[in-house]
């Protein structure tokens, strides 16, 4: 009984999350309901003009993403990746798993990891990436951890359609289907007495009292709802434009009838190419073109706003003027997004790590104390140019300052890459020719 009661507080509390989760996930789609325009003109527009979707939300967070590479996990004091490690993490796909985990945290604020055991006894341990749709996480309110989990969904159509969910418990992970509006187990729980509940929240920006993180999007919904509204406007105003508005005195509306007799809308008699009457005091008259640069102006000012609370740089607008954007002033604008990607780093490291933890668990049969020191490997999320990065690194060699191994790091290189560049180094030493011609290129 204390797990069904578990498991329908866990499913309540991952209904009430859905609506929130469903609206940005509408936005970062560009799925979003127009917004600022009366219902009147939208009923009399119709399917004339559609709403013009500028997807600044997506912009912004993929901007993020794109600056979020993981390329290994080290124990304190090794200068080099865990091989062990990195082979898991890239038999369960996380290389691109992992992409999509951080923009969907970034978009809707939290994801999820799930670490379980493999189907065969000496099977590597299985790490998948979870929707907020499907899964959600109970902390403990004295330590913030994780205290119980749940994932629900559904299996098959129609008729054969079945709610399923997996609850997630410290030392056990039980199964259920409902059935007969009440959740049943669906077969004996896995006692794995791991002392740790094996899901892993992917949390974007976390606040002490909101561990549960917040969507990025929080900030900018409203610019993005006036940006759009502004831009279908624009459309709208676009129809005029191209169709100069008219005016006429002594006529009213029963003078705009079809062939049938029946009234014409007002959207399509003022797109009417010909109006006829047979009234002597009729006169007609058009008014001076619309201007659209007021909603351009009024576009590019949201644009600004919104890329400034994103702490996007102005290049990547292309408001920076017709001269080409040096390298520096590069550099110096991506500045804050940079300090923001770096802290998204700490928190979301942190979480990659205890994932490994998990993995190392399962797979050993007890937990790693050195594990406790690992650290997430993440790809430098600046811009510099090849030549000033190779530069700087060439310098801290020549110093002394960091050994070669270290620069090799710093340059971007993969463990992978660095490995075989260590083998080609100890080829080269123990070949004389080679160590000849390198002495004489070093100038030695």
């Amino acid at each position: 009984m204390a797990a069904t009661d578990a498991l329908s507080r866990l499913d309540k509390k991952l209904a009430l999350e859905i609506p929130d989760l469903d609206k940005n996930d509408r936005y970062f789609e560009g799925e979003q309901p127009l917004k600022y325009m009366a219902k009147a003109m939208e009923d009399e527009i119709g399917d004339r003009v559609y709403q013009l979707i500028i997807n600044i939300l997506r912009f912004g967070a993929e901007a993020y993403e794109n600056r979020l590479d993981i390329e290994g996990f080290r124990y304190r004091g090794r200068a080099s990746s865990d091989e062990e490690l990195w082979r898991i993490w890239q038999a369960n796909g996380l290389d691109e798993q992992s992409q999509q985990a951080h923009l969907d945290s970034i978009a809707l604020k939290r994801t999820y990891a799930i670490v379980g055991s493999g189907d065969e006894a000496d099977a590597d341990p299985i790490v998948t990436v979870e929707s907020p749709f499907q899964v959600f996480a109970e902390r403990d309110p004295r330590t913030r951890k994780v205290s119980a989990a749940i994932k629900r969904w559904e299996e098959g159509e129609g008729t054969d359609k079945v709610q399923r969910a997996t609850l997630y418990l410290p030392n056990s992970t039980e199964s259920f289907a409902f059935y007969k509006k009440e959740w049943w187990s669906t077969g004996p729980a896995d006692e794995h007495e791991l002392g740790m509940v094996p899901v892993v929240p992917l949390v974007n920006n976390p606040r002490i009292l909101r561990p549960d993180g917040r969507s990025e999007f929080v900030d900018i919904i409203g610019i993005a709802d006036a940006l759009n509204k502004m831009a279908t406007d624009m459309m709208v105003s676009g129809e005029y434009h191209a169709m100069p508005r008219r005016w006429a005195t002594a006529l009213s509306a029963d003078d705009f009838v079809d062939k049938d007799g029946n009234p014409i809308g007002v959207w399509s008699r003022d797109a009417g190419r010909l109006w006829a009457t047979e009234s002597e005091k009729t006169k007609f008259g058009q008014f001076t073109e619309t201007d659209l640069a007021v909603f351009h102006n009024s576009m590019k000012l949201l644009i600004q706003i919104g890329s400034q609370l994103l702490a996007l740089p102005p290049h990547y607008t292309s408001f920076v003027g017709e001269n080409p954007t040096s390298a520096d002033a590069i550099r110096s604008s991506e500045t804050q997004l940079v300090k923001r990607v770096e802290r998204k780093h700490t928190y979301l490291g942190g979480a990659w790590e205890d994932v490994q933890r998990l993995v190392l668990r399962i797979k050993n049969g007890s937990w790693d104390q050195e594990a406790l020191s690992l650290e997430t490997v993440w790809r430098d999320p600046s811009t510099p140019t090849v030549a000033q990065q190779a530069d700087a690194v060439v310098k801290k060699v020549q110093a002394g300052i960091v050994p070669i191994e270290q620069a090799r790091e710093d340059l971007g290189y993969t463990q992978e890459q660095r490995d075989r560049m260590l083998e080609m180094d100890a080829r080269a030493k123990s070949n004389p020719d080679i160590a000849n011609l390198t002495r004489a290129v070093n100038g030695g």
